[in-house]
């Protein structure tokens, strides 16, 4: 099988708090979002020609909780450095500063972020290859 497009969907407690993150830090764009379908409200992100989107859902009356460990990640590949110095800025400017990474490999060449419910954002300056 080879999927043209794939969702990541993660639940949280604080909606508005990781649209926040995603949008205004990561730099996502909304690509679409719900409210109060069967119980649940949900937002909808990608970037710009990504064959991929990740979908944040609050239930109501339902408590999620944090990341489980320091470990989960999302790891953006920005090989060039001016891109990359920008996304690193771009998080700060929105009050988002560096955590150090629980791996230390991702503190070699990356920069690690953590968004409201504790899961873990690089951004990696590198291309993606088997041996990155």
């Amino acid at each position: 099988m080879i999927a043209q497009h794939f969702r990541v969907a993660r639940p949280t407690d604080d909606l508005d708090a990781v649209l926040r993150f995603y949008r205004d830090g990561v730099g996502m764009e909304v690509i679409a979002s719900f409210e109060d379908h069967a119980g649940f409200d949900g937002v909808m992100l990608s970037l710009p020609g990504a064959g991929y989107h990740l979908e944040f859902t609050r239930q109501h009356g339902h408590l999620v909780g944090r990341a489980p460990t320091q470990d989960n990640l999302l790891v953006f590949y920005i090989p060039d450095a001016a891109v990359w110095q920008a996304a690193v800025e771009r998080m700060r400017v929105h009050g988002y500063l560096p955590v150090p990474s629980y791996n230390p490999y991702w503190d070699e060449r990356g920069v690690t972020f953590e968004d409201p419910d504790g899961y873990r954002v690089v951004f990696q300056n590198a291309a993606w290859g088997r041996a990155a």
